[in-house]
């Protein structure tokens, strides 16, 4: 799917650039024995996958990361300028390229298994600057990890620095509660975009309700968009509240659909500041991306 925005302003990303290797389950768990699988290897990383999506989407878009000196980050390099996104990768010699092993059930739910690998070299001195009025987008998983925590807040200080909106995905619960809930948000006070999804962003109010939750962040921050998976999305700022429901789709695997979730919502908010627009541009890219094996 391309759409072409134009006259909209560039964006920054800076994030995980990894292979996934998707398995899409079949049958029921058999321990101590076989179980079929359809495997596929993609290429994945949160990062990647906004700034992909947004490419694809017309808009002018900077992906800043890290990968191995191997044969994984070449063609993670080569696939990514492909696709029109401008480079600001790392090539790291010591480590190999980030690789996530997705397990999907028959439903399409997954779990992911995490080797972050050269996406922990990351440091400030591989941030660009943003140009003034651009757009930085930060993959959470940047700041979650001590090694690359300060790549992650350079990258919003800059950005802070030159007026540039900032959008932030909270990434994983697991790793955010590990980190502490009152640092990641301290760290990212300044954002103007928060995009978690509905357990993040439970776990970041304490709100078992969503719509409690998405009204509670809107407090520390200017918008708050959350995914809702098949409940669709809800988007709170200030006395603003929105709910968009999810578009009817085949799911076959949700990875990475929350990426292209935020990249569908920026690439709308970024030419539109209409609340349901970006929502609706949200909910069409990642029902798409559901569809098939695979983030992008």
């Amino acid at each position: 799917m391309t759409m072409i925005n134009s006259g909209v302003r560039p964006v920054v990303v800076v994030g995980d650039v990894a292979t996934d290797v998707v398995v899409v389950l079949a049958g029921t768990s058999a321990p101590g024995s076989d179980r079929p699988a359809a495997i596929r290897t993609r290429g994945g990383g949160a990062g990647a996958n906004v700034a992909v999506h947004l490419a694809r989407l017309g808009i002018p878009v900077t992906l800043a990361g890290c990968v191995g000196d191997d044969a994984a980050g070449a063609g993670l390099r080569a696939e990514l300028t492909a696709a029109g996104v401008a480079l600001s990768l790392r090539v790291v010699g010591e480590v190999g390229t980030g690789t996530i092993v997705s397990l999907v059930e028959p439903d399409g739910q997954r779990s992911m298994l995490a080797d972050r690998g050269a996406n922990l070299a990351l440091r400030p001195a591989d941030v660009p600057a943003p140009p003034a009025g651009a757009h930085l987008h930060l993959s959470g998983y940047t700041l979650l990890d001590p090694e690359s925590r300060d790549a992650g807040l350079t990258a919003l200080a800059a950005a802070a620095a030159v007026g540039c909106t900032v959008s932030v995905d909270p990434a994983s619960t697991g790793p955010l509660a590990g980190y502490g809930v009152d640092r990641w948000l301290a760290d990212t006070a300044g954002a103007t975009l928060l995009l978690p999804n509905a357990d993040e962003a439970r776990l970041l109010t304490g709100c078992a309700d969503p719509s409690d939750a998405a009204r509670a962040l809107a407090r520390a921050y200017q918008i708050v968009a959350v995914s809702l998976g098949a409940d669709g999305a809800l988007w709170a700022s200030g006395d603003t509240s929105v709910h968009r429901p999810a578009h009817p789709t085949v799911v076959v695997d949700t990875t990475g659909a929350g990426d292209a979730f935020a990249a569908g919502l920026l690439s709308a908010w970024l030419a539109d500041r209409d609340p349901v627009a970006a929502l609706e541009a949200g909910l069409t890219l990642a029902a798409d991306v559901v569809r098939r094996p695979g983030a992008r």
